[in-house]
């Protein structure tokens, strides 16, 4: 007889488990984790403990997100708080460096701002470095953040000296109805930075941003929707 042949009248039958019970006190199953034989009874006691381990583990996963989530999110607050108390471009772009680094661990940050209205300020910093029209159509074109360890030559330049180190990067499109500036993060690990990940808090970070640019007033729409990618 085949064992699911077995299996199968047990399951058609549950009454034999009553007739039978002494057999079944004496009936001896291998140890799954150990060299010895035990009983059926104590073989469910094992598998109820590692169900039970197994939750347990799950529900620590369970704080450790959420409590994460928690601090990324007290940090966002306090990146918005420094943002929104800038008086100008150059105070709220230096807020913003400062913050990515000193909380959010990001030491390798790039941003790229175009469409600025002309101004002798906005030629004195990196951030107001020309961007190829290339990149701004890519950038345009983006749905969302982009993970992974893939970068056009052009932004990977931005980076000088470090680029050999940094192993993955996140692209996030700085826009308001219209796109008119690019922020990239670069880290030597390969996993911080991945295609499947989830790109929420980088999307809220994008529009954070965004946001607090637009406030300031800088932009010259008039240009902006002049050069938009044609079609």
């Amino acid at each position: 007889m085949k064992p699911e042949n077995v299996a199968h009248y047990l399951r058609k039958n549950p009454q034999f488990f009553v007739e039978y019970a002494e057999m079944l006190a004496d009936v001896r199953i291998p140890h799954p984790y150990e060299n010895r034989v035990i009983s059926i009874n104590e073989r469910q006691m094992v598998s109820l403990r590692e169900k039970n381990r197994l939750l347990q583990e799950k529900l620590h996963e369970l704080i450790s997100i959420g409590e994460n989530n928690d601090m990324i999110g007290e940090k966002m607050h306090q990146l918005s708080v420094a943002l929104m108390e800038s008086n100008s471009l150059e105070e709220m772009l230096n807020r913003l460096n400062d913050s990515l680094r000193e909380n959010f661990s990001i030491q390798q940050v790039i941003v790229r701002l175009w469409f600025l209205k002309d101004s002798p300020d906005n030629q004195q910093r990196p951030e107001f470095t020309p961007v190829s029209e290339t990149v701004r159509t890519a950038v345009e074109s983006m749905a969302k953040p982009y993970c992974g360890p893939h970068l056009t030559d052009e932004i990977k330049q931005w980076f000088g000296d470090e680029t050999p180190q940094l192993q993955s990067f996140s692209l996030l499109p700085l826009r308001r109805k219209h796109t008119f500036g690019l922020l990239v993060i670069g880290s030597p690990e390969l996993e911080r930075f991945y295609p499947d990940m989830g790109t929420l808090y980088l999307e809220r970070l994008s529009e954070l941003i965004a946001g607090a640019l637009i406030r300031l007033g800088c932009w010259n729409i008039e240009a902006q929707v002049h050069e938009l990618p044609r079609s």
